[in-house]
């Protein structure tokens, strides 16, 4: 195979991997933080055996992102050297800042988070589980800033190949990354509620409920409800904005060949490259405009206008329908699950088990979204690595093929092993009796409670 090709495939498993985890660490952070609040407000011990169950979670998740983050590093290193030789000036310092202002924000409080409480005060507990749920979100900030100049770039200009900064202001500004970057973060709790309802389900499934499986549940139901439609607002908003700057990926998405206006929906098609045509479609005439200009005579760019420059479709419309139809599930189940819950007075004994059932289908839901997504946006960058100015191919290194493929089989086989076992920890977690809460306060210690002291 092509080495270029191989390396994009070996950069894109790693990634594939890597970004599996900061999707559940970003939002289950302040997740927890919602749980510690509660616990602090009421003093319920259900809320502190979530918090406990979490935490676990939270601390195994994070261990495999940093793993595989750093793995992930060594790709510009070893397949893509170009990329920092072109490019390093900006992607340097993002990435620097990213590590100075995240990750050690996260490392320095992580080990207060994971076994501090009883041995810190409740203050300081708390806020060091609000600090490593602000480092995740400030580390999605940096690395969106960056991925997002990558498919929009401004504020640059080009001396002897090399990229240089004119405007910082306008990089951390660049016109895709407010969309991508909140779509993100909603990705990131829709991916956690599920697998929050998840594993909430195979519990009462299971008989391994405990106090706080009806209040996860509840929580995470709630949110996805919430969530959910206003993930859709923002996805609508993102497409009209990858139109206006990146016409040729919502034309390989939607597999439109021709320019034309009033184009159709594809519910279902297979995209034939070579002829240059679809199969097998079946559709609805003029709902394509529609959705993606909001006018059902809106004109839609065609890939043939692209003839050197756009991106391979078959992937862009299949991972895009995926994401779609995996959002349409988790509105259905989301909705679905908060009304019988609360039909059944937030009893979660009393939920039926065909619900429960699917609940846990669904637990690893914001996964499949997340990846779908993510391809979506970065074959549909392709050919370039730099939208519009620096070809892929023009960085890559000199690698032998055979190499890449040998280390992209060892990595891919590691990779499964991984998250294999990750699930399989999560399961046996689950399945687990939870350990019991700290002793309750003494005497003489509730003004020590109420002012955020430490407990008895």
């Amino acid at each position: 195979m092509d080495a270029v090709l191989l390396a994009r495939a070996q950069f894109a498993a790693n990634m594939s991997f890597h970004i599996l985890f900061p999707t559940v660490s970003i939002a289950l952070g302040w997740m927890l933080l919602f749980f510690r609040w509660r616990w602090l407000t009421t003093h319920a011990e259900a809320w502190l055996t979530a918090y406990r169950f979490w935490t676990k979670v939270f601390a195994l998740t994070f261990a495999l992102g940093v793993v595989s983050g750093i793995t992930m590093s060594f790709q510009f290193g070893t397949n893509w050297p170009g990329y920092m030789e072109k490019v390093g000036n900006i992607a340097g310092p993002l990435l620097g800042y990213e590590v100075l202002t995240a990750f050690f924000l996260e490392a320095s409080f992580l080990g207060i988070m994971l076994f501090g409480h009883g041995r810190v005060s409740e203050r300081l507990h708390f806020t060091a589980t609000f600090l490593v749920a602000l480092g995740t979100t400030i580390s999605a900030f940096w690395i969106l800033c960056l991925d997002s100049w990558m498919q929009t770039p401004v504020g640059y200009e080009i001396r002897d190949g090399v990229f240089h900064v004119t405007s910082w202001l306008e990089i951390l500004g660049n016109p895709s990354f407010p969309y991508r970057l909140t779509h993100m973060l909603l990705a990131s709790t829709l991916t956690v509620c599920f697998l929050l309802a998840g594993l909430s389900a195979w519990q009462l499934l299971r008989g391994a409920a405990n106090a706080s499986t009806g209040l996860v549940l509840r929580v995470a139901l709630t949110v996805a409800a919430v969530v959910v439609p206003v993930q859709i607002l923002v996805g609508d908003l993102h497409g009209l904005n990858t139109l206006h700057h990146q016409p040729q990926k919502i034309a390989a998405m939607e597999a439109i060949w021709e320019t034309e206006r009033g184009a159709p929906l594809l519910l279902f098609a297979w995209p034939d490259e070579a002829a240059r045509t679809n199969r097998f479609a079946v559709a609805i005439p003029r709902a394509g405009a529609l959705v993606l200009t909001h006018d059902t005579d809106g004109e839609i760019k065609g890939l043939n206008d692209f003839p050197d420059a756009h991106p391979p479709v078959a992937p862009l419309f299949f991972g895009f329908r995926v994401m779609v139809g995996t959002g349409v599930l988790m509105l259905l189940s989301s909705w679905a699950g908060w009304w019988i819950y609360r039909r059944r007075a937030w009893a979660p004994e009393a939920l039926p088990r065909p619900l429960l059932w699917m609940l846990t289908a669904m637990t690893f839901s914001g996964w499949l979204a997340t990846l779908a997504g993510w391809y979506v946006t970065e074959i549909g960058r392709q050919p370039f690595i730099v939208y519009g100015l620096l070809r892929t191919a023009d960085v890559a290194s000199k690698v032998p093929s055979g190499m890449i493929a040998s280390t992209l089989a060892l990595y891919v086989a590691l990779y499964i092993a991984l998250i294999t076992a990750y699930v399989a920890v999560l399961k046996y977690m689950a399945e687990k009796t939870p350990e019991e809460g700290p002793p309750a306060p003494q005497s003489g210690s509730a003004v020590a409670h109420a002012a955020g002291g430490a407990s008895s």
